[in-house]
């Protein structure tokens, strides 16, 4: 079992920058891939942003590209998500999921990530 929690969500204004971390417990000796979702209110969970469990590789959605980086640190067992020129669009609430390395999945799937955190509101205003 692994566990994952989130922090740093809050209320910002559009254009301003917030910083998520997901701190990760339990059985995370194993390579665990990382990635960040998201779920705004009437719509599905969709992908943000993903790290291999290297931390050599990295994806993101099309609409947080030049925006968003994805980081981990392997020795404190986080991944955090910086968010900069934020929108009212980003407006949800925004989860991490781990997977394992193997087998290999899609790095951008929902269905692939095994264990998810509870997740904490973004909320951007105009």
């Amino acid at each position: 079992q692994v566990q994952l929690v989130e922090s740093g969500g809050g209320s910002v204004q559009a254009g301003d920058s917030l910083r998520l971390s997901c701190a990760a417990s339990g059985r995370t000796s194993g390579s665990y891939d990382m990635g960040w979702f998201r779920q705004a209110p009437g719509k599905e969970r969709e992908f943000v942003a993903a790290v291999s469990w290297s931390g050599s590789n990295t994806y993101y959605a099309d609409f947080v590209k030049g925006r968003f980086t994805i980081s981990r640190d392997n020795a404190k067992n986080t991944v955090d998500l910086q968010m900069n020129s934020l929108k009212p669009g980003d407006t949800a609430v925004y989860s991490c999921a781990t997977k394992s390395r193997f087998p290999i999945r899609s790095m951008t799937a929902r269905s692939s990530y095994s264990y998810w955190g509870q997740g904490t509101q973004v909320t951007v205003s105009s």
